[in-house]
């Protein structure tokens, strides 16, 4: 049973205001339900979700947690004046004092995702992805030398979801690829990748997660079995350390703390927020 339900009110995709919201909701032990109120963007939709958000909280028998990133004044202001719930308005209580600090005003933009086709930032983030999904697994070894990064680990390391991500948050190109029994046979690094070894970064596993993954997708198979499980880790772990590759476990991070470490280490030049 949800103990509180929270409302992401926003002129835009809702992104901005969810992502700062739960960051926030994560400091509490409380089990949230959490709804989505995107591209309230004139009088008639604000008026809406102030409908909705109150009925909520009537119906709860409690005030509902209420954050908001909307830019247009008019439209905020029916939120401020009818909403019932506890209204946190992330802009207001950052931008303001941010322009006075800075002494100029602020664009007062509706979201990161506005003028999408004028922007080269944007086009770049589609571009990285292209690139990426086009280098998962091994599938190219065409343009390497236009990655940002190039990820090696066992298959199912978590490769191909921080591969995405960088893409996705930074606009960075990711290769990936799968170290399997032929590497560890010759003891090296797919001849491919040899001539970009700075971009290289390696994901490794503890075998009993690395087991568990695998045996949603292929159980009681060889690929999943602990003991080949094992083997395959303590190899590309091995091939990592006599290659001098940088890398880090994958067993209890998430993906948002491996590319963080992965963009402190490498250090790529293009780098989008």
């Amino acid at each position: 049973m949800h103990t509180r339900t929270v409302f992401f009110v926003s002129d835009g995709t809702g992104i901005t205001a969810e992502t700062f919201g739960n960051a926030i909701l994560a400091q509490f032990e409380i089990v949230p339900r959490r709804v989505r109120l995107p591209f309230i963007d004139t009088v008639d939709k604000a008026h809406q979700a102030v409908r909705q958000i109150n009925h909520t909280a009537e119906l709860e028998g409690r005030k509902s947690i209420v954050f908001t990133t909307l830019v247009n004044m008019e439209v905020l202001k029916v939120i401020q004046e009818g909403c019932k719930g506890m209204l946190l308005d992330m802009f207001g209580t950052f931008v303001h004092p941010l322009e006075v600090e800075l002494g100029i005003k602020s664009h007062h933009r509706v979201g990161r995702f506005s003028d999408i086709s004028k922007s080269k930032e944007y086009h770049d983030r589609i571009e990285a992805i292209n690139y990426s999904l086009a280098h998962d697994d091994g599938q190219s070894h065409k343009n390497l030398e236009e990655a940002d990064v190039i990820l090696v680990g066992v298959s199912r390391s978590g490769k191909t979801p921080t591969s995405l991500y960088l893409a996705m948050q930074h606009g960075l190109k990711a290769a990936n690829y799968p170290l399997i029994p032929e590497d560890f046979e010759r003891r090296q690094l797919p001849p491919a990748l040899v001539p970009y070894k700075k971009k290289i970064f390696g994901l490794t596993i503890s075998a009993e997660r690395l087991s568990e993954i695998r045996s949603e997708r292929r159980p009681d198979s060889r690929y999943a079995s602990l003991p080949n499980c094992r083997h395959e880790v303590a190899e590309a772990e091995a091939m990592m350390r006599r290659a001098s590759i940088r890398w880090l476990s994958s067993t209890t991070k998430s993906i948002e703390e491996i590319a963080t470490t992965i963009l402190q280490e490498i250090r790529p030049e293009r780098l989008s927020y």
